[in-house]
């Protein structure tokens, strides 16, 4: 499949414009580093002041290059970047990258200088990688390309990485060439002025030489569209076209502890940072958030594997007890099951190792063993169908053949369709070993929680890809009834809709609601109360006060006349002393719910994302405790079932010391319900329904 992207990744031509003969300089080090890498094509150093770079004959502009050029790649001043990049259209060119820095990074200036290029590249056509990066390298020796000032070409690989910051991406060449992990493409966005990790994603997805996808994000350009197009990639582009590939994408988003929400009116305004909601994109569209460059390469050595458990059942076989028990504790943390091994399996194993071995999960083959104890271990537990993945330990002893070992995990973890990752303890006594397990294409980690981690994250996504797909659920609603409440508001100018208006914009979307009045006095109260039965709440109605247990607006089990008229008459009174200038409509009578688990939903509206979903425990705790989870609007069946389950008070919802559980279908479908309101009701920019 031919890509507009293939100009950038797999040119037949370049030209470096700017290429220079000073060797401290950008130009240099990025011409150097296409003539050295062995780049399979042709290419053009532009110059107006060398007659040659390195050897090569240089040209004074890129309009007298004699033949035509497929990928420029400028290193110029900024302000000389539109004129130049000019000329490259003039020349017919099929892809460009804009090195350069100087742009919106600098200011209002160099803003305009970045939309001016931007606009160039959209009006021809032409994708524009940068500008503000490190470049792009493809390893493929077809096409040889480092088209970057990296100090070194990486070795081949089967991992593409995907980065908005040039400066890391220097460091995770070197981190990976310490551990001796290879690329296919590895790519530095820069500004992403034209081309955003949407256009890269969408070649990588194709890309036969990439399986795992990396990623560093700072921001995300289209975020709905990433979620629909890494969903298509991590999980349904195998369903819808068999003959590609479902591929991980792994991701770091930076900023976490930022604070991205401005000061809002609901809690679900003042939870909802940015970070949050990068959490709930990453969710939605089945992409891996990791924390470190650390965890990101852990994960992507198993990945790279291509070998993935059909579930989470783990055994690990280890040559000394404290680490597995390490193990044990890290996989059973990390969401694996300790596979409960066959009995066939048991004596199988008690055949081949000695009496002082563990034949149970974790298998210990003891400390003195070598390769042939392994070996048998090893084969033994891979043909039990009660496990999906094995994790092989070894601590380096005298008696240790560390690199035969390593040998008969590869050869026995190639031949079988169960990943099989290794925890060689130690650095200098087992390096060796790595370096045969490498040769093998092993996931290999110095220790237990690594490898426990990164095996349940491979079982994670398996659980993905196998998910049960969902549809949007469309509830019938009075759409009229709905759009007269919200143009009343916006009519009267008014910021916020009263009880009464939210009570009945619920009712119209299916919500439970309970009976609810507005009294002018506390007589009216009464007979509202008499109406409804027993018990009731009061609270204060003003269009100033939102918050209403802040400044002691609500009165609750209330079970006489006396007790609502008397309340009544002191609920007016005392917030009417406190807050003098809020306008004040009266008290609200509200039938009072049952007792039961509160839970909060609630909708904010973003500039840049749109509808965020929230949900939660509620009450009055929700902001101390924050044990809330979010989704951007709309969500799937599936995704209202994800939200709930992913809080870590869960259990209390399921029911404990013999509680009932709570609804939880109907705590699904109210989500839901709240997801159409969402999409439906644009002029709603924030809204709790606390408790629910």
């Amino acid at each position: 499949m031919m890509s507009q992207l293939d100009s950038i990744f797999s040119p037949k031509s370049i030209a470096v414009i700017g290429a220079s003969r000073r060797e401290e300089a950008v130009g240099h080090a990025v011409f150097k580093n296409l003539l050295m890498g062995e780049y399979q094509g042709v290419l053009y150093p532009i110059n107006p002041k060398a007659d040659s770079i390195l050897g090569v004959k240089s040209y004074p502009s890129m309009l007298e290059v004699p033949n035509s050029v497929d990928l420029a790649i400028l290193i110029v001043p900024a302000e000389a970047s539109v004129s130049t990049f000019q000329q490259c259209v003039q020349k017919g060119i099929k892809g460009a990258i804009v090195i350069s820095a100087g742009f919106k990074e600098v200011g209002k200036d160099g803003a305009a200088r970045e939309k001016e290029l931007a606009d160039l590249a959209r009006k021809h056509q032409i994708p524009l990688l940068g500008p503000n990066c490190l470049g792009v390298i493809n390893t493929d020796s077809a096409v040889s390309m480092n088209a970057s000032f990296a100090r070194s070409m990486p070795k081949q690989g089967n991992i593409s990485f995907i980065s908005q910051s040039g400066a890391l991406c220097t460091a995770v060449l070197d981190y990976a060439k310490g551990v001796n992990i290879g690329f296919s493409k590895f790519i530095s966005m820069g500004n992403k002025a034209a081309v955003t990790e949407l256009e890269l994603l969408e070649y990588l997805s194709h890309d036969e030489k990439t399986d795992v996808i990396l990623m560093y994000l700072e921001d995300i350009s289209y975020p709905r569209e990433l979620i629909d197009l890494c969903r298509r990639i991590t999980g349904e582009v195998c369903l819808e076209t068999p003959a590609l590939r479902c591929k991980p994408i792994l991701a770091i988003k930076s900023g976490r502890t930022l604070q991205g929400a401005k000061a809002a009116s609901s809690h679900t305004g003042s939870l909802a940072g940015s970070d949050e909601v990068y959490t709930a994109i990453f969710a939605q569209g089945g992409i891996f958030r990791v924390d470190s460059v650390d965890e990101l390469f852990d994960y992507a050595k198993a990945f790279s594997a291509n070998k993935r458990p059909k579930g989470n059942r783990v055994a690990i076989v280890t040559n000394a007890g404290g680490p597995g028990i390490m193990a044990t504790d890290a996989s059973v943390r990390y969401g694996l099951e300790m596979a409960v091994v066959s009995e066939k399996t048991e004596e199988e194993l008690k055949k081949v190792l000695p009496s002082t071995a563990n034949i149970h999960n974790p298998i210990d083959v003891i400390g003195d063993a070598q390769h042939g104890r392994y070996e048998t271990a090893l084969k033994i537990a891979l043909k039990d169908s009660h496990l999906d993945g094995v994790i092989v330990i070894l601590t380096p002893q005298a008696m240790t053949d560390i690199e035969a070992i390593a040998e008969v995990i590869g050869k026995i973890a190639s031949k079988h369709h169960k990943p099989v990752l290794a925890c060689f303890m130690g650095i200098v006594d087992v390096s060796a070993g790595v370096k045969v397990l490498e040769r093998w294409g092993v996931p290999h980690y110095r220790f237990p929680e690594s490898a426990a981690k990164a095996l349940a994250g491979m079982a994670r996504y398996t659980a993905w890809v196998a998910r049960p797909r969902t549809e949007y659920k469309e509830f019938k609603i009075e759409a009229g009834a709905a759009r007269a409440i919200l143009q009343k508001a916006v009519g009267q100018k008014r910021r916020n809709l009263t009880d009464l208006e939210t009570m009945e914009l619920l009712k119209i979307y299916g919500f439970p609601t309970l009976p609810m009045e507005l009294c002018a006095t506390p007589k009216a109260a009464v007979e509202a109360a008499e109406r409804m039965g027993y018990p009731v709440v009061l609270k204060i109605n003003s269009p100033d006060i939102l918050h209403k247990i802040d400044v002691g607006g609500v009165r609750l089990n209330l079970c006489s006349r006396d007790q609502v008229e008397r309340q009544a008459a002191d609920l007016l009174e005392s917030v009417g002393r406190k807050l003098p200038k809020a306008k004040i409509l009266g008290v609200t009578v509200q039938k009072m719910a049952k007792k039961g688990r509160e839970v909060i939903l609630g909708l904010k509206r973003d500039e840049r994302f749109g509808p965020i979903l929230m949900f939660g425990l509620g009450g009055t705790y929700v902001e101390i405790f924050k044990d809330v989870t979010f989704r951007i609007a709309p969500i799937r069946e599936l995704g209202a079932y994800n939200m709930i389950h992913s809080i870590k008070s869960y259990p209390i919802l399921e029911g404990v010391r013999g509680e009932k559980p709570a609804d939880i279908p109907k705590i699904e479908e109210c989500l839901q319900r709240l997801s159409q309101l969402a999409m439906q009701c644009p002029e709603i920019a924030e809204l709790d329904i606390n408790p629910l």
